[in-house]
């Protein structure tokens, strides 16, 4: 009895020590994420206050009253005479085309790597994910030149034709994918009589819907939020993306305007929201099962 009763104790004892690392877990977790959205709160709060209140001691969270209006006024009164619309097209289109780019380059690459053999495969392998210790403002300039002496500068081509061309990253993430997929299946489908291609096409993309879905999130985000490379190869006002018509919107109205430059920042924040909430049960699993096997 007494033993039974010292094991009893010792399950207790246990489980109130995994429940209190849990919950110091959760809370350090919370805590770090509540800050990290802090940001994002200032901005939206910011967006519904009236200039006067900006920079109000102490910092007013919750505006009173909200000013709803500010969400009409900042596209209809001064910042009437900028292109919102066409900027936002141009970021779409930009964001649709490197999507695609990226989703077919770095998926058949990626297939070529993981599920074909060929001389100096795991070499080439390595070369491409050296590439990925350059920092891309080693290589601005070099693109730049390339492009200008194309007569490319000025277009979307040098935002979109890039992506048609691979990413080392990407490539990487989409491969670990391909190499959970059995090479039964693979088999299975040449005995059929299908080719390489067939058998990227009509076997190995209709599985690997999580890991694309990540990557053209990623791809998103990178794309819509992209200010570097825009400001260097588009010089047009009309064929701006929205991030450079905020940094044209800041320099005219920032210094009487904060309010509304965050009305506009928080509504170009929503696409990535929302995108990233309605995809996110398959970009978790497109990440996490690129960890399993490589």
């Amino acid at each position: 009895m007494s033993a039974l009763t010292d094991r009893w104790a010792r399950l207790s004892g246990k489980r109130f020590t995994d429940a209190l690392i849990k919950t110091i877990v959760y809370l350090l977790l919370l805590s770090i994420g509540f800050s990290m959205l802090l940001p994002f709160l200032w901005m939206v709060s910011t967006s519904l206050k009236s200039m006067g209140r900006v920079f109000s001691f102490p910092p007013q969270w919750i505006p009173d009253p909200p000013l709803w209006r500010n969400y009409i006024d900042a596209f209809s009164q001064e910042a009437r005479y900028y292109h919102w619309t066409r900027w936002l097209a141009n970021s779409v289109l930009i964001a649709v085309g490197t999507i695609i780019g990226n989703i077919l380059s770095n998926s058949i690459v990626a297939f070529g790597f993981a599920r074909l053999q060929f001389p100096g495969r795991d070499f080439l392998f390595l070369v491409l994910m050296s590439t990925m210790m350059l920092p891309f403002a080693v290589t601005i300039i070099p693109l730049f030149l390339m492009f200008s002496k194309i007569g490319w500068i000025d277009t979307f081509k040098p935002l979109i034709a890039p992506s048609f061309f691979g990413n080392a990253f990407y490539i990487f993430l989409i491969r670990q994918f391909y190499l959970t997929i059995p090479l039964e299946m693979d088999e299975a489908a040449r005995i059929d009589g299908a080719s390489s291609l067939q058998i990227w096409m009509r076997v190995i993309l209709p599985l690997s819907r999580p890991v694309l879905a990540a990557v053209a999130i990623f791809t998103f985000i990178h794309s819509w939020n992209d200010f570097l490379w825009p400001l260097i190869v588009i010089n047009a006002a009309t064929k701006w993306t929205l991030q450079l018509g905020l940094l044209s919107f800041r320099q005219d109205q920032m210094a009487t305007n904060w309010h509304h430059m965050m009305v506009i920042s928080t509504l170009m924040a929503l696409p990535c929201l929302t995108i990233f909430f309605a995809a996110q049960r398959y970009f978790i699993q497109g990440i996490t099962v690129t960890g399993i096997k490589g």
